[in-house]
């Protein structure tokens, strides 16, 4: 390969931070908008490309529950987790973990049994056809309280579905105090999922303080703020706790004013360990690759340390050590192959 972009496209990489309704193509969503036209998400491809025009934080959360609402059957989740798996396995993403919020699903009239076996089917294709390994992160709607969190977690532990590696938290951060679905966290970490909230998107360090403390967050979700203050980098560098980054994301929802402005920089010159994820890709028109490129352009990343940052994607990941292995042997031959030139 010839040039650091190239480089970029060939680099084997893991997704950790990507939801599965904002995943949903154009394609998709049109196709889906035009059979319950009652959602009001448009069928036209330039309204639909207007729809995703976000104003800020809650209106991009008022849009996203909109698309979820077209969601109804098994089929439908399925259409949702190949088309992903077509798309990362085009970026040479190895294994993902897609978040997944099944409260929301199952108040939007889905079945138990037609969410998991969406999950299912579609996981299978990905693998076998994609060559994609896919994991679940079934994660808490903020807005929905503790009732929901209490409801997430029964679900997460009383279906356990293959693939189900982690919990999370999301939805507004705003008014949604991390502290109150301790209990949830907790029982979830007891029966062996990982905690990855969200934290410090739209809120200050405080909320990432408490992703910590209180739910003993191993990942944060977004963790924007955390850049502000210097002893909160310092302690997530002297534990590990990883921050997944989506650069493109925070733009478009107006919680940073540009890719040359995120707090991504501060956060690598502490030792921080760092993942580059999409978040919600088809509403944000980013790509895992495009990420790669705008970090690598806007802070002049070497191709060394840009692998760096696919191999943190995938240490950092609830794969399999064996897993692991292949694909960090990957990313050190696409490497070596580059440097020779």
């Amino acid at each position: 390969m010839s040039n650091l972009d190239d480089f970029v496209v060939a680099l084997p990489k893991a997704e950790l931070h990507v939801h599965l309704v904002g995943s949903a193509s154009v394609d998709t969503v049109l196709a889906l908008a035009a059979r319950h036209p009652e959602a009001g998400v448009p069928t036209d491809a330039a309204a639909l490309r207007e729809f995703y025009q976000f104003r800020d934080f809650d209106h991009f959360v008022r849009v996203y529950l909109a698309v979820q609402s077209l969601i109804r059957t098994a089929a439908d989740i399925e259409l949702l987790v190949t088309g992903l798996a077509r798309e990362l396995a085009a970026q040479q993403v190895r294994y993902a973990e897609v978040t997944v919020t099944p409260y929301n699903h199952l108040l939007d009239g889905m079945s138990d049994d037609a969410l998991l076996t969406g999950l299912a089917d579609g996981r299978t294709e990905a693998s076998e056809r994609y060559g994609v390994e896919l994991a679940w992160c079934f994660d808490i709607p903020g807005e929905q309280g503790v009732l929901g969190g209490r409801e997430t977690v029964a679900f997460a532990l009383g279906n356990r579905p293959q693939g189900l590696v982690s919990f999370g938290l999301g939805g507004p951060e705003v008014g949604v105090g991390r502290a109150q679905f301790a209990p949830m966290f907790t029982a979830a970490r007891e029966a062996g999922l990982r905690s990855v909230p969200h934290a410090g998107e739209t809120t200050g360090p405080a909320t990432v303080w408490s992703a910590i403390h209180d739910l003993g967050a191993e990942r944060i979700g977004h963790g924007t703020s955390a850049g502000s203050d210097p002893r909160l980098l310092d302690y997530a560098r002297e534990r590990g706790i990883v921050f997944e980054v989506c650069p493109t994301s925070n733009v478009r929802t107006r919680q940073v004013p540009s890719i040359e402005a995120h707090p991504i920089r501060r956060m690598l010159d502490h030792g921080v360990p760092v993942t580059l994820n999409t978040d919600d890709p088809p509403m944000f028109g980013a790509t895992l690759v495009g990420e790669y490129r705008a970090v690598a352009g806007t802070l002049g990343l070497t191709a060394r340390e840009l692998a760096e940052l696919a191999r943190t994607s995938v240490t950092a990941s609830f794969q399999s050590e064996a897993g692991k292995a292949n694909t960090l042997a990957e990313i050190d031959k696409v490497l070596a192959e580059y440097e020779r030139g």
